[in-house]
């Protein structure tokens, strides 16, 4: 039975009815089958604690969402020291395709090569990394409505799924030739069932 690890987006769109994308997500996790699990990256939950705070909605609508990810969402996903791994080689892989030669070159501190501005040319979020490391850590489906063709791109190994689309809709990676394909060095990294990956680090 595959395992699911819900983006920010899709946990909203779960959530908030009024939202376009609600009914499609809910009918999703509907005809999954039994005991399927889903669950969500502290990452993710910092973001929409993030979220809550800036949008000033009043304390009961705060309450309720947080509410609804305890009751629906309780498998957390922390960051581990096994994370750093997939993370490292994820980053390091956008780094060496998408980084302008002239920031490639060798010899740079590593203060230099994880500063903000890195970020924005490699044209990826900090946090998607995250995110994605853990559902390669965990060998998880990931489910977000975006798109990370840069991080798909150079692993594919990663499983990506996107709830808010139809099946004939779904998103797929660029597709790019084999020759011109690296091997995603994070999917070397031993990797275990989420089953006992997750309860291992939830002992």
């Amino acid at each position: 039975m595959h395992g699911y690890l819900l983006d920010t987006n899709i946990v909203a769109y779960w959530f908030d009815e009024r939202r376009s994308e609600h009914q499609r997500v809910v009918q999703h996790i509907q005809e999954l089958p039994d005991a399927t699990p889903l669950m969500i990256s502290a990452i993710t939950l910092g973001e929409i604690e993030y979220g809550l705070q800036v949008a000033r909605i009043d304390t009961f609508k705060q309450e309720a969402f947080r509410a609804f990810m305890s009751t629906n969402l309780p498998m957390v996903l922390d960051i581990t020291k096994a994370t750093r791994i997939y993370y490292g080689s994820l980053r390091a892989s956008v780094f060496e395709k998408y980084t302008p030669n002239e920031r490639r070159r060798r010899g740079l501190r590593p203060e230099q090569l994880i500063d903000p501005v890195t970020s924005r040319e490699m044209g990826i979020q900090e946090n998607d990394l995250w995110i994605a490391a853990q559902a390669l850590e965990y060998n998880l489906v990931l489910v977000t409505n975006d798109k990370m063709d840069r991080i798909r791109d150079v692993c594919e190994d990663l499983q990506v799924e996107n709830w808010t689309a139809h099946a004939s809709e779904q998103s797929t990676p660029p597709v790019v030739p084999l020759h011109n394909r690296s091997a995603c060095p994070a999917s070397k990294a031993r990797r275990k069932p989420w089953q006992s990956s997750f309860q291992s680090n939830q002992a």
